[in-house]
C-alpha cells in the first residue's frame, strides 16, 4: 500500500494538467479548517460533481482515501501540506480516469462527504480508544437512507472453520442504517427504521456451536430493531455487509505473541469500506490500489454490489467480494487474476488439454542416471507404476510417473537407469532421483535380556524305628499285655514276622522303621540333606530304638544375561537369532511318522524409524525360549516373548517388558494323630518350606550410527 502511494506521489508531483484536462473537471484548491467535531477538508473543483464520491479508510497507517471520477489534478503538485489538527497532508494521485485524494492523518478517523455546487467537503471525526469503547457513542456502520420502516427478513447463526461465530441478518434493502457498539462485554447492533416480525423476536442460545458467542437476543425498540450479542472469553469482532446481508463476525483471540495475524486465516492490513451500489470492477480496483498486487479482471466480471466493511483485513474483504459474486481468483506472483469460477475452470481445463497435446507431440529423448544408494531396478519399477517393486513406500495401485510414451531400462551390473521421455518429464525424474538416491542412516539396536532367580528352601525330617531280637536269641519277644499274651513293634509286616519267628530271615534293615519321613529336598534342590542318628538299646543288645534326624537349608541366586545386537538401515526390518531346534516325531496324513523341529532360541526382530528430532521409533519383537520338560508328545518349550513399539531417544535405554513371579510353598507329611502331638509330634512328621523368585527384564538401547567406526 505504501508502494503504490509513493509511486502515485512521484508520478503526480510537479506535473502540469494535460491538454485533455482543460475541458474536464479539475481540482483547483485543497484547504482545511478545524471545527468543533473535528477537521474539515475543503476541495474546490472547476465543475460540480455528478454524485457523491466513494472512498475507504485505512487503519495503519491512518488514512482516508476518496476517489473523484473524471476529475484531473489542476494543482500542479502531488502533495498539499496541511499540518492542522488530525490532518498532516493531502496526497493527490491522478490517472486518466480519476483522481484519488489521500488524507494522511495522525490517528484513525471516520469521514463523511458533502457536495455543494463545485465544493466537496470531507468531514473527519477522530476515533479514539476511549470513544470506541464508550457505550454512549455508537459507530455508524451505515447511515439510514430509507424513509419508511422496513422489516428484517431473517436472523441466522453459523460457526466458522476457525471457531468464529457469524451472526447473519437478512435486510429488506441496502438502504437500512446500522449502528454498532460495544456495551460492556456485549455487542449491540441497532438496525435503524426497521421492524422485527414476531417469529424473529426470540433469544437464540448458540453456546453449543463452540464459538465465543453464547446467545443472541433480538427485540423491537421504538422505530429500530436492537440485537444484543453476548460473547465470552477473549474475542474481537468485525462487521461487513454485502448487498442485503449484514454479517457480524466474533472471533476468538489467539494468544500467540509470535503470530502477527490480524484475523484467523487473514493477514492483510485492516480497512473500512462503505460503497452503495458500486461496480464490482471498480471495487476490485480499490482493493488493488490498497495492496501491492496487480489485479487483472476478466471482461465477464460485471454487476454492482453494496459493500460496507468495518475493520476487516483486506484479503478477507477480497474474499467477501468474490463469494458474493461467484468469482474465483488465481494468483501468479504479484498478479491476481479474477474471473467467474466457471471461466477459470474452463481456462484451466483448456490449458491442461493444450499441455497434454504438446506432450503427445513433443519429441522424446533419452537420459542416463547413475544411482549410488538405491537399486536401479526398484526405481525403474516405480517409474512405470509396477506394484511388484520391493521398494518401501508402495501401497495399493501404483501411479505411473512416466508418460505413456516414456520407457525405462535399468542395468543391474552398473546400477544405471536409462529413461526415455519428454524433456519436462525427464526433469521431474532427475529431481525425484536426487531426493531418493541418498545414503540411509543406520541404527544399532542392542537388547539385553536379564533373567534373575532367587531360591530359598528349608526341610526337616525324621526316621524312627525299633527292633526286638529276643525271639531270635531264644527269648520271648515283645511286651506282656496280660496273661500269656505279648505284643511287639516293627516297621512293617516282614519285621513283625521275623521278631516273632514267623519267618526266618529279615530281608531289609529298613523294615525296622515304622516312621520314615526324611527331609524332602527334591522340590528346591538336588543336594542331600544332612542327617544325625542315634540308637537306644538294652544291655543284652537284643532290643533297639533307632532315630535319624535329617535337615537341609538351601539358598541360591542366579542371573542370565543375553545381549543380542543387530544393525540395520532406517525403516528396514532386521532379525538376529541364536538357539537350537529340537527334533520330535509327528504323524503325517498317511499314517507314517516324520521328524519336525521346534525352535528354542533367543531372537530379536526390530524395525527402526528415525524421527526428525533425532529419536528412534522401534517396532520390536523379542523371544527368549528354552527347552522345558519332556512330555509324551515331545519336549515342551518355555517361552518368553515381548512385542511392542516404543519411542526412544538416541543412545537412551528403555525397559520394554518385565515379568516377576514368586512361588511360596509349605509342605508337611505326618503320621495321623501322632504328628499333631506338641513337641513329640516332630518325631512323626517332616516339613518342607521353600520360596522361588524369578524376574525377567528386557532392555533396549538404539544408537544412530554416524560414522563407520561405530559399526566395528
Amino acid at each position: 500500500m505504501r508502494g503504490w502511494m509513493a509511486a502515485a506521489v512521484l508520478l503526480c508531483a510537479g506535473t502540469i494538467a494535460p491538454a485533455w484536462a482543460q475541458s474536464q473537471n479539475m481540482i483547483r484548491s485543497v484547504t482545511a479548517s478545524q471545527q468543533a467535531n473535528g477537521e474539515v477538508v475543503r476541495v474546490e473543483l472547476s465543475q460540480p460533481l455528478a454524485a457523491q464520491p466513494s472512498g475507504f479508510v485505512i487503519q495503519a497507517p491512518p488514512r482516508v482515501a476518496v476517489d473523484l471520477p473524471q476529475v484531473g489534478n489542476g494543482l500542479g503538485v502531488g502533495n498539499v501540506e496541511i499540518n492542522q489538527g488530525n490532518v498532516r497532508s493531502v496526497s493527490v494521485a491522478s490517472t486518466g480516469e480519476r483522481t484519488r485524494l489521500v488524507l494522511n492523518l495522525k490517528q484513525t478517523a471516520t469521514y463523511q462527504t458533502h457536495v455543494q455546487g463545485n465544493i466537496l467537503t470531507i468531514a473527519l471525526d477522530a476515533v479514539t480508544p476511549s470513544s470506541a469503547s464508550s457505550s454512549s457513542q455508537p459507530v455508524h456502520f451505515a447511515n439510514s437512507q430509507n424513509a419508511d420502516q422496513l422489516a428484517i427478513r431473517d436472523i441466522d447463526f453459523r460457526r466458522g472453520a476457525d471457531g468464529s461465530g457469524r451472526v447473519i441478518v437478512g435486510l429488506a434493502s441496502t438502504q437500512v442504517g446500522v449502528d454498532l457498539r460495544q456495551q460492556g462485554q456485549n455487542l449491540v447492533v441497532d438496525f435503524l427504521k426497521s421492524t422485527l416480525p414476531e417469529n424473529l423476536r426470540r433469544k437464540l442460545d448458540v453456546s453449543d456451536f463452540g464459538s465465543p458467542v453464547q446467545s443472541i437476543t433480538t427485540t423491537q425498540s421504538g422505530d429500530r430493531v436492537r440485537m444484543v450479542v453476548h460473547p465470552t472469553g477473549a474475542w474481537e469482532h468485525s462487521a461487513y455487509q454485502t448487498d442485503n446481508q449484514f454479517v457480524l463476525e466474533v472471533r476468538p483471540v489467539r494468544m500467540d505473541p509470535n503470530k502477527a495475524v490480524q484475523g484467523p486465516g487473514y493477514q492483510g492490513e485492516k480497512l473500512s469500506l462503505n460503497f452503495q451500489n458500486i461496480e464490482v470492477r471498480a471495487l476490485l480496483q480499490v482493493i488493488a490500489d490498497f495492496t501491492n498486487f496487480n489485479v487483472v479482471t476478466s471482461d465477464t466480471v460485471t454487476g454492482n454490489v453494496t459493500l460496507r466493511l468495518k475493520d476487516v483485513p483486506w484479503d478477507q474483504a477480497l474474499d467477501i467480494i468474490l463469494q458474493a459474486k461467484g468469482l474465483g481468483m488465481r494468483k501468479s506472483g504479484n498478479v491476481l487474476w479474477i474471473a467467474p469460477k466457471e471461466e477459470l475452470a474452463t481456462k484451466e481445463q483448456a490449458d491442461l488439454e493444450a499441455k497434454k497435446k504438446i506432450a503427445d507431440l513433443e519429441p522424446v529423448r533419452t537420459q542416463s542416471f547413475q544411482l549410488n544408494y538405491t537399486k536401479a531396478e526398484e526405481v525403474a519399477k516405480a517409474l512405470i507404476g509396477d506394484t511388484s517393486s520391493s521398494g518401501s513406500g508402495s501401497s495399493g495401485k501404483a501411479t505411473r510417473i512416466l508418460t505413456e510414451r516414456g520407457s525405462v531400462l535399468y542395468e543391474a551390473r552398473t546400477n544405471q537407469l536409462f529413461v526415455s521421455d519428454i524433456p519436462s518429464k525427464l526433469e521431474e525424474v532427475a529431481m525425484m532421483i536426487t531426493k531418493i538416491d541418498i545414503p540411509v542412516r543406520q541404527v544399532l539396536i542392542e537388547a539385553r535380556v536379564v533373567e534373575a532367580d532367587d531360591t530359598f528352601g528349608r526341610a526337616l525330617g525324621v526316621k524312627l524305628g525299633a527292633s526286638d531280637l529276643r525271639g531270635v536269641t531264644g527269648g520271648i519277644p515283645g511286651y506282656s499285655v496280660g496273661g500269656s499274651n505279648y505284643v511287639t513293634v516293627g516297621g512293617n509286616y516282614n519285621q513283625i514276622g521275623y521278631q516273632t519267628g514267623q519267618q526266618t530271615t529279615n530281608t531289609a534293615y529298613s523294615n525296622t522303621q515304622f516312621v520314615s519321613l526324611p527331609a524332602n529336598t527334591s522340590a528346591f534342590t538336588t543336594s542331600s540333606a544332612a542327617s544325625f542318628a542315634l540308637s537306644l538299646f538294652s544291655a543284652s543288645a537284643n532290643r533297639f530304638l533307632n532315630l535319624e534326624l535329617s535337615a537341609l537349608e538351601s539358598e541360591g541366586r542366579g542371573k542370565v544375561v543375553s545381549s543380542p545386537r543387530v544393525i540395520t538401515t532406517d525403516q528396514t526390518k532386521a532379525e538376529v537369532e541364536q538357539g537350537v531346534e529340537i527334533p520330535y516325531q509327528q504323524a503325517t496324513s498317511s499314517g507314517a511318522t516324520s521328524v519336525s523341529f521346534k525352535k528354542a532360541s533367543l531372537r530379536l526382530e526390530v524395525t527402526p524409524q528415525i524421527t526428525p528430532e533425532g529419536n528412534v521409533i522401534l517396532a520390536l519383537e523379542v523371544n527368549n525360549d528354552s527347552r522345558g520338560t519332556d512330555t509324551t508328545a515331545g519336549p515342551a518349550i518355555n517361552t518368553k516373548h515381548v512385542k511392542t513399539q516404543v519411542l526412544v531417544e538416541n543412545g537412551g535405554t528403555v525397559v520394554i517388558g518385565g515379568i516377576f513371579t514368586q512361588q511360596d510353598r509349605d509342605d508337611v507329611n505326618k503320621v495321623p494323630l501322632l504328628g499333631d502331638i506338641p513337641v513329640l509330634g516332630y518325631l512323626f512328621k517332616d516339613r518342607t518350606r521353600y520360596t522361588t523368585r524369578t524376574e525377567l527384564l528386557v532392555f533396549i538401547t538404539p544408537k544412530i550410527v554416524t560414522d563407520r567406526s561405530a559399526t566395528r
